[in-house]
């Protein structure tokens, strides 16, 4: 394997406006059809697809197929790390409605990246789980406790899914909004579909990255973590 990569051909590909918003669009964690993705990129459906063509032959995205439909997919949890990285370090553009800062809100308190949670929560989280010895903090990563593990498993989370895949196990991802860390790898997986799948948090429009809070949801992280959040 040679270490002389280029990266000028995957920035070329996430500079384009549209891409990046189709991109962007995709860090929700869902499949998308292109018609979506071409409304998530401000384009037609015709030059949607040339887009897309461009971020499947660049393999940062996947497309399956159901009967005459496509449906596009990040390429993998490298190619969402990567962009949540790059916003970390990317300017905030500037809001100019009362739509794009409720929207902006919404996003920085919850929202996925890609199959783990990010957001004010997702860090909430995090500091729980270290301060409770639940995770231990260390390297580029964490790493779950004897006690840790017992205490997610109670709670309903996967642990031993989560540990019989192949993929990075619980890994360190810096927070765009935060600026701090928040859980990704299997575990991180394997808490956002506990939380969604419990109703702790629903969507708040199909498609899109930002999550709703339910009042469950607040009971459970004060009730199980000591978490208390407005």
């Amino acid at each position: 394997m040679t270490t002389d990569v280029d990266l000028t051909a995957v920035a070329r590909l996430i500079a384009e406006p549209a891409r990046a918003a189709m991109l962007d669009a995709l860090l929700s964690g869902q499949a998308l059809a292109a018609g979506e993705l071409a409304r998530a990129g401000g384009v037609r459906a015709s030059t949607a697809s040339g887009h897309l063509s461009q971020l499947l032959d660049g393999g940062l995205i996947t497309v399956t197929h159901s009967g005459r439909h496509r449906y596009f997919r990040l390429a993998s949890a490298d190619v969402a790390h990567a962009l949540e990285a790059l916003g970390a370090i990317s300017p905030p553009r500037p809001i100019r409605s009362l739509r794009q800062s409720r929207t902006d809100e919404a996003m920085t308190f919850a929202r996925t990246c890609y199959d783990h949670l990010a957001g004010v929560v997702a860090v909430a989280l995090v500091d729980a789980f270290v301060d409770r010895s639940v995770l231990a903090a260390g390297g580029d990563g964490f790493t779950l406790t004897s006690a840790g593990a017992e205490a997610l498993t109670d709670a309903g989370v996967d642990i031993a899914g989560a540990q019989a895949s192949r993929r990075a196990f619980a890994r360190s991802c810096l927070d765009f909004t935060e600026r701090r860390p928040h859980l990704a790898g299997a575990l991180g997986a394997a808490v956002c579909d506990h939380a969604l799948a419990e109703g702790w948090f629903v969507r708040r429009a199909p498609g899109h990255r930002a999550l709703r809070m339910t009042d469950e949801g607040r009971r459970q992280l004060e009730k199980r973590w000591d978490i208390t959040l407005s």
